[in-house]
């Protein structure tokens, strides 16, 4: 196959006939999935009970030892432990707003 700059950069096979591409690869995979009524009802969600934060959130990752990247493992370790104390404050956070965060005298 070879691309000629003279006729826009179409791929072409070695006899010169231009090499058609596929177009229709994404509808026939929409098709073949069934729809879906958005709109259905749908049963009750369960009570959701109260969550108390973790007093130290990256402990399990930091259990597991620093990533093996050489002389980048210790700062990626740190990296990774700051993203998951960022994803619990912000798990804290929504719970506080939603009600659902746990007293310092509920029970856990």
């Amino acid at each position: 196959m070879r691309r000629d700059a003279d006729d826009g950069g179409r791929v072409h096979r070695r006899d010169g006939a231009p090499v058609s591409r596929p177009r229709n690869r994404r509808r026939v995979n929409q098709a073949s999935s069934p729809r879906h009524d958005l709109w259905a009802q749908v049963e009750e969600l369960a009570v959701a009970s109260s969550i108390r934060p973790p007093a130290d959130p990256a402990a399990l990752v930091r259990s597991l030892g620093d990533p093996p990247l050489g002389r980048h493992s210790v700062p990626a370790g740190n990296s990774v432990a700051a993203v998951v104390e960022r994803a619990s404050m912000l798990a804290a956070a929504l719970a506080a707003s939603a009600g659902l965060l746990a007293g310092p005298d509920d029970e856990a």
